[in-house]
């Protein structure tokens, strides 16, 4: 397995990921999700990503005995979890957001789940419009002087917001965020490519990247059609149901997929490699039900030196979506 330094930090985290959000609790049962773990561990990756909502805390429940039952050391492995949505379902306004009562909350309760004594990793799931970016950064840094967390980063904020929390971190002389949790795949690319690229270069910042197959729509399985069902309410896939994107999507899925075969790779290899070329990319968050899956996604790192610059450009020509830089 690679590892990457994550942002401007020393943490190291595999190149490779392997996250929980729609299948613990949920999609799989506890023993495969211990098998899927054990398959993680043992094929080099380290880091482990959850989140309060994920199966309104049963995730960080599920993942917690298993490393608590496996044994491995705490030090070999990272761990993180998000705050922002509570653990759904009608919540009162004290039960959510960024406010320092919910994170400070929010992250004990996490650390009970995990039967952790802190979190490698804490993001803030979402910004909160509602709470000033100013007592994010403030809760942040205590909880990380408290020893409870190591690092603390976002998810899906804007570079704007992003840089305001480290004009605050810097005012008051405080532990800014180091990474983002942003959307990343061949059909979600502005974020990451653009928007960023300045942030990149100044204070720096890791990238855990989330839905890398766009929640399957990358592996080739809809080449035949989409399916109806609830995975079109899934966030960031809400536009497949507008059928003239569903439809594009869906044609330069297939054009891709003979490229992949021309490679000797799947098309969730090609999806994964892909973004793995980006240099910004920190590391890549594998999602998977079954064991011969995530088997398949770890062995994308060899498939690396197949994905040339002129591979690279065959796959913008198919995309057509390549982000524009702003001129200055």
């Amino acid at each position: 397995m690679e590892y990457k330094r994550l942002g401007k930090t020393g943490l190291q985290v595999s190149r490779l990921s392997f996250g929980s959000w729609l299948t613990f609790g949920k999609q799989i049962g506890n023993s495969t999700a211990e098998e899927l773990m054990t398959a993680a561990y043992d094929g080099g990756i380290n880091f482990f990503d959850n989140a309060e909502i994920y199966s309104r805390g049963q995730s960080e429940e599920i993942m917690g005995s298993i490393l608590k039952k496996t044994g491995w050391r705490r030090d070999s492995y990272i761990v993180s979890s998000k705050a922002y949505f509570g653990l759904g379902g009608d919540l009162g306004p004290t039960q959510k957001g960024l406010s320092r009562k919910h994170l400070v909350e929010a992250c004990h309760q996490s650390l009970e789940r995990f039967q952790l004594d802190y979190l490698d990793l804490y993001f803030c799931h979402r910004p909160d419009k509602e709470t000033p970016i100013e007592e994010t950064v403030w809760t942040m840094h205590n909880l990380v002087q408290q020893g409870k967390v190591l690092y603390w980063g976002t998810s899906e904020w804007s570079a704007q917001e992003i840089m305001e929390a480290h004009m605050v971190a810097k005012q008051y002389n405080l532990i800014g965020p180091v990474v983002e949790q942003p959307q990343y795949n061949m059909l979600v690319r502005d974020k990451v490519e653009v928007e960023y690229s300045q942030i990149y270069k100044t204070v720096g910042l890791g990238t855990t990247i989330w839905s890398p197959l766009a929640s399957g729509v990358l592996t080739g399985k809809y080449n035949d059609g989409w399916p109806e069902d609830t995975r079109l309410n899934i966030e960031g896939l809400e536009w497949l149901k507008d059928r003239s994107l569903a439809n594009e999507a869906l044609e330069k899925v297939r054009k891709l997929t003979p490229l992949a075969k021309d490679l000797g790779m799947t098309m969730p290899l090609l999806a994964l490699g892909w973004c793995l070329k980006n240099p910004d990319v920190s590391t890549v968050i594998l999602g998977a039900s079954k064991v011969s899956q995530l088997s398949e996604n770890l062995t994308v790192l060899d498939f690396m030196d197949k994905i040339t610059g002129d591979v690279m450009d065959k796959i913008d020509d198919i995309l057509d979506n390549k982000p524009e830089h702003p001129l200055f």
